[in-house]
């Protein structure tokens, strides 16, 4: 495996900035310029974006180590073999896409936005149809819901990633609905970070290579770890 961080090469930024597609619907498609692969082949890298002064900077964990299609990119990549002992105690960084899964009558699954389909559930509680008809001080804030669904979403998951989350530590921002076209959620964001203690090196592994949850080729699921302190 190979940990690679992608940028405009300094000079070129202007010309990185006509080949980026840029967008979140867009750039899976546009990252695997730099890993090519026969028509068909299965997605083989989770990947993040972050923007530093206005510029992307792609962090990606792949199979095959990336190469700059262009001048305009320059690629810094090493290979990635995390050194993992049961009872260590890292920092944590995770853009997810907390989501539930249901199942109707006919026993067809859906996926839901794990903060609107609480907000569903409060709604129908209070025999009410819209979030705005609810005005009494018993309703909760956005970000509240937030922490509350998100941070059940990722405690539940905890024991197939190999983690406990320390005490206190967990921060969880950036709730995002990113938006279709029409105007139809197509999926949400969110921002983790604290601390972890590693439970399952093995499960741990894995989900530093495959990436946490779905909508992974919006960007999501990338796991980044780093020593405390």
């Amino acid at each position: 495996m190979h940990f690679s961080l992608i940028t405009p090469t300094p000079g070129h930024e202007r010309d990185a900035a006509h080949e980026w597609t840029g967008g979140a619907y867009l750039e899976h498609q546009w990252l695997w310029r730099f890993l090519p692969a026969p028509p068909g082949s299965a997605r083989s890298f989770v990947f993040r974006r972050r923007d530093v002064d206005g510029l992307p900077r792609f962090y990606v964990v792949s199979d095959r180590e990336p190469v700059a299609p262009s001048a305009h990119w320059q690629v810094q990549s090493k290979p990635y073999a995390p050194s993992l002992a049961v009872g260590d105690r890292l920092t944590f960084d995770l853009r997810a896409n907390p989501v539930v899964t249901t199942r109707n009558a006919a026993g067809k699954s859906a996926r839901h936005d794990v903060v609107m389909q609480a907000k569903t559930q409060l709604l129908k509680a209070q025999k009410l149809t819209r979030w705005a008809d609810w005005q009494t001080p018993d309703r909760p804030t956005l970000p509240d819901l937030v922490r509350e669904t998100c941070g059940q979403w990722l405690q539940a998951r905890c024991q197939r990633l190999g983690i406990a989350l320390v005490d206190e530590s967990l921060h969880i921002e950036g709730y995002e609905q990113h938006r279709g076209k029409n105007g139809e959620l197509r999926f949400s964001t969110v921002d983790f970070s604290g601390q972890l203690q590693v439970v399952d090196v093995d499960a741990l592994r894995q989900a530093l290579f495959g990436g946490v949850g779905h909508a992974k080729a919006f960007g999501c699921g990338l796991l980044l770890l780093r020593p405390i302190g």
